[in-house]
């Protein structure tokens, strides 16, 4: 049985359950308790605060987590990161006044600045030689300039609307951040083999993002042009139909380019052409 940490709310955590049904680990949602057991995978799922996930998978308390890489680098805990999740993403960021003058990095000498994330931005400052004072404060942490308790704030960052809203702007990106999965570094061999297990579904579920699967009848006279523009794994799949003078073509596109490469596939003489969302994607 593997052990797993994951966030108890929030968006991380919705966004992690949602990543475990899509590699069909099957999570009760009827009842919430501290520890659930997966229905149809040697798992169990321990819910913790954000901040305790890194220390829990560390000890040895849960087996592997999934936590914001801004987490993990704040707590410097003793674990390994296994797989990088590539969803929750945001950025650890300087802010100041939206009317103060911003030069570069020296305006922060000296001054206070209010965060939830002292490890980090204490290790920015050295780096840069910056002395600020570094006043720690949880939650709210953007409201600390308008009452008077700091200069400016170091937090996390999604789309900046909290800033705007309390007339601060974003003056310096320190540290982009993501959902790591983290694991403990002493794992047996059969929970090691249990953790490939799921990093083999998660990969398939990430190689299936943003992508659709097409199939389209093109005349065989037009299949070299067809084939010049579709991108594919290794090459697209091309199958001979009743009719001597067509073919269907199978391939996957990328959802960025979708429509620009169906209207050139239209102008070139592909009918029929049938889309399907992927669920997952093995390589």
């Amino acid at each position: 049985m593997l052990r797993i940490a994951v966030q108890s709310k929030g968006r991380l955590h919705e966004q992690t359950m949602e990543l475990l049904a899509e590699a069909d680990i099957r999570i009760s949602s009827s009842k919430r308790t501290l520890l659930m057991k997966a229905e149809n995978f040697p798992l169990e799922v321990l819910y913790l605060r954000d901040d305790d996930i890194p220390q829990s998978v560390a000890t040895g308390i849960a087996d592997i987590g999934i936590v914001g890489e801004n987490e993990f680098e704040e707590q410097e805990q003793r674990a390994d990161v296994v797989m990088r999740l590539g969803y929750s993403r945001c950025r650890l960021s300087l802010a100041i006044p939206k009317d103060a003058r911003y030069d570069g990095l020296e305006w922060f000498e000296g001054k206070k600045i209010a965060t939830s994330y002292p490890v980090v931005l204490q290790r920015f400052l050295t780096s840069h030689g910056i002395k600020a004072e570094i006043h720690r404060i949880a939650g709210s942490v953007e409201i600390s300039p308008g009452i008077g308790l700091s200069d400016a704030i170091f937090d996390i960052v999604s789309s900046g609307s909290t800033l705007v809203s309390n007339n601060l702007k974003e003056v310096e990106v320190v540290m982009q951040s993501e959902a790591l999965l983290i694991a403990h570094p002493g794992l047996s061999d059969e929970k090691k083999s249990l953790l490939q297990q799921i990093l083999f579904r998660f990969e398939a579920v990430r190689q299936a993002e943003g992508k659709k699967y097409i199939r389209m009848n093109v005349p065989k006279a037009c299949l070299d042009q067809v084939l010049s523009v579709l991108p594919g794994l290794k090459s697209p799949t091309v199958i001979p139909l009743a009719d001597d003078e067509w073919c269907c073509v199978h391939t996957v596109l990328d959802e960025r380019r979708f429509w620009e490469i169906i209207g050139r596939l239209k102008e070139m003489g592909a009918q029929g052409i049938l889309v399907t969302p992927i669920e997952k994607m093995i390589l």
